[in-house]
């Protein structure tokens, strides 16, 4: 049934795809002008979207506010070749994008990679990423290696924040209540987040602004008994970890002439509770009481980001732009042995679990040559990490490693304008890694404005991924285990190719933009953890595997004045090939995603109401299921159930919009766990325990927004 559904979606989109681009375009510049949103992510200099060399996905505020998106988790759900990737029991979530993990694209806060536990730009977790001081968020498919260097394999997203205000003074307070799933309660149960931000123009001149949002989580029990319960049934604690977020930033901007400065500071602080469900009675005999206890974890994240740019124009017409950024983000761990009915604390230890310091700096320069016809790019770039993973390293070390790497880069891009309609940008970048090889990276991008309202993008590129932490120094060796990292691992290899067709058409008061994508990505030198040595069994993390993906997108979006209607859909095929396994299956394997939404304006009653769907189709993957009459391990396909994910949304703004009240609901479908089939079992997993815990249900929310502009 669900099959019938995909083709039926599948056609429907066929159909509406060929109707809308057979339609001609009428010339309406009041109309195109509204379609032309200016981006910057790998742009030369800011321009509109239609000009851009790059295929650029724009979430603009409006969208962020209509779902009522608190962090990047919240928001990204919807888009498709995105997956949230939750995890209840470390309460992160990251993103598969095209297929691989957050390990292959770069997350920016205005162009400058963001910090995370064990790196810079990659492995975020978006739940930590506050959505307050947004303006936009701009999502660049494809290899950005030249750009933005390593594990920008499949792209990146950029998030843009708020540098200006139009008045004087702007003050922005914010509270919106949550359930998750049917639990709520005022303070110990549900979603709690408050906010207020202050903006001020000081002069023409000088722009500043502060916030503050808090966060806090309070768990998903989901049959669990919480932290005070103190039997020994495997039934304490909580199925989705809570916890507790504050977001504070500052941002000072100046502009002048061609001249534009801004400063940028951000502190996170972030709590985690885990609660052992394995309770310790502690009898005594002698007065016949007990004093139950169990060992609790306290994970505190403590993030740091400073943040300067600067841009403009000098007297002979260059643009230059540069950015220069401390940042630095610790992870505490408290353990103790808790006892639960008296809350006294016994055996207790606290020590910096992660940590990353990270000083980044980058620059260019363009526009050197007066020329219509030609332009070019130079810019360098420069890091230096400096951090340790307590965990990834391997519990039987009980050691911090410490290890440094310094990056420098330089980059060079230039753009040919073959025609008013024909641009190309072939691109290089030579890196420097103290740590690995060093690399040579190169793209070509081009962008053909075709009759009729069609536009032809096409990007080749390469690069790469360093192997993490956890790759180079895992260590877990005992009587029963022998799992180790590899120092001697090379970076991975990327290669992706894009090619989008896209199409502006107006019929009447409607606007239609239509997009076909093909995609190709090639991952050689894949790392991944393999038997070296079968007497005594002992595994490694090695350059062996090689991924493969190819993928078909179709975009359509309608609008007119108070109307937006999207609705697309994507196939992919992936396909992962095991070198060092005997029986390793290579075949691809596909999966299906469809994704529509639609807003409506009620102008006269300032009211806006949205409704988002996305349905994630049957994944497959090649899982070991047993050996051979050799000992080598036999390979068979493991399906991962499909899902829908639905929310909805009701916005009103009152008292001239300085007051929005906004109600919705996520995950009206009431996902929790995905099932797992094997054909190792025979049969499906849909317990939390053996299923994929996806979600936390059915969620209703309202959230208050004041606006104060004098």
């Amino acid at each position: 049934m669900i099959l019938n559904k995909q083709n039926l979606s599948i056609c429907f989109l066929l159909f509406f795809s060929a109707l809308v681009f057979s339609q001609e375009s009428k010339k309406d510049s009041i109309k195109l002008n509204k379609l032309e949103e200016v981006v910057i992510t790998g742009q030369y200099n800011p321009q509109s979207i239609k000009k851009s060399v790059h295929n650029v996905i724009v979430i603009n505020k409006e969208q962020i506010e209509n779902q009522a998106a608190n962090n990047l988790a919240d928001l990204l759900n919807f888009n498709l070749n995105l997956t949230i990737v939750p995890n209840g029991q470390s309460g992160k979530s990251t993103i598969s994008f095209f297929g691989l993990d957050a390990q292959y694209f770069n997350i920016l806060v205005d162009n400058i990679p963001l910090v995370s536990d064990s790196g810079l730009g990659n492995n975020i977790d978006l739940t930590q990423i506050n959505l307050d001081d947004v303006e936009r968020i701009e999502i660049v498919e494809g290899a950005m290696g030249v750009e933005y260097g390593a594990n920008a394999v499949s792209g990146v997203i950029n998030i843009i924040t708020k540098k200006s205000s139009d008045s004087e003074w702007k003050v922005q307070a914010i509270l919106q209540e949550e359930t998750i799933s049917d639990e709520y309660a005022w303070f110990n149960k549900g979603k709690h987040i408050q906010g207020l931000n202050i903006g001020h123009n000081i002069n023409e001149n000088w722009y500043a602004r502060v916030g503050v949002n808090r966060n806090e989580f309070a768990g998903f029990y989901n049959g669990r008994q919480g932290k005070d319960y103190y039997k020994n049934d495997g039934l304490r604690g909580f199925d989705w970890l809570p916890k507790t977020q504050i977001n504070t930033n500052a941002l000072l901007n100046y502009t002048k002439n061609n001249f534009k400065l801004f400063y940028k500071f951000e502190y996170l602080n972030e709590v985690v509770n885990y609660y052992d469900a394995a309770v310790r009675a502690n009898i005594d005999t002698q007065s016949q009481t007990s004093n139950p206890s169990a060992t609790d974890r306290i994970f505190t994240t403590n993030r740091f980001v400073n943040n300067v740019s600067v841009s403009g124009r000098l007297n002979s017409g260059a643009n230059y732009k540069a950015s220069v950024s401390y940042q630095d983000q610790k992870r505490h761990l408290n353990e103790f042995n808790n006892y639960i009915i008296t809350n006294e604390r016994s055996n207790e230890t606290d020590e910096i679990y992660q940590s990353s310091s990270v000083f980044f700096s980058k620059g260019s320069i363009n526009n050197l040559v007066k020329s219509d016809f030609y332009n070019f790019q130079l810019g360098y770039e420069s890091r230096f990490i400096k951090g340790f993973d307590t965990q990834a390293s391997g519990d039987v070390t009980e050691q911090d490693k410490e290890q440094s790497q310094s990056n420098y880069a330089l980059f060079s891009s230039s753009e040919v304008n073959i025609s008013d309609k024909i641009l190309l940008r072939p691109g290089l970048r030579y890196e420097y890694n103290s740590t690995f090889n060093s690399k040579l990276l190169g793209s070509l991008s081009a962008r053909y404005l075709i009759k009729n309202g069609f536009e032809l993008r096409a990007n080749l590129g390469n690069s790469y991924r360093t192997p993490n932490f956890e790759e180079l120094y895992y260590y877990f060796v005992d009587s029963n285990h022998d799992v180790r990292g590899n120092e001697n691992l090379k970076p991975e290899n990327g290669f992706t190719s894009f090619l989008n067709l896209k199409k502006r058409s107006w019929i009447k008061n409607a606007s239609l933009l239509n997009t076909l994508k093909f995609t190709y990505i090639d991952v050689q030198d894949k790392i991944d953890l393999a038997i070296v040595n079968q007497t005594p069994l002992q595994y490694q993390y090695i350059n062996v595997n090689e991924y493969k993906l190819w993928g078909v997108t179709l975009d359509n979006s309608l609008k007119t004045d108070n109307w937006t209607f999207n609705m697309g859909a994507t196939i992919q095929g992936i396909s992962q090939v095991a070198n060092d396994e005997a029986n390793s299956e290579d075949k691809f394997l596909y999966s299906f995603q469809l994704n529509t939404s639609s807003t409506y304006q009620i102008e006269k009653w300032k009211t806006s109401v949205t409704i988002l769907l996305k349905h994630t189709g049957e994944q497959q993957n090649y899982s070991a299921t047993g050996t051979d009459t050799t000992g080598n391990p036999t390979f068979s396909k493991t399906t991962t159930g499909a899902y829908n994910w639905l929310d909805a949304s009701f916005k009103k703004s009152i008292l001239e919009n300085s007051f929005q009240v906004t109600l919705g609901a996520r995950n009206l479908l009431d996902v929790t766990t995905v099932d797992v089939i094997s054909p190792a079992n025979g049969g499906v997993h849909s317990s939390a325990g053996n299923g994929i815990l996806l979600g936390y249900g059915r969620s209703y929310y309202l959230k208050l927004l004041y606006n104060l502009k004098f």
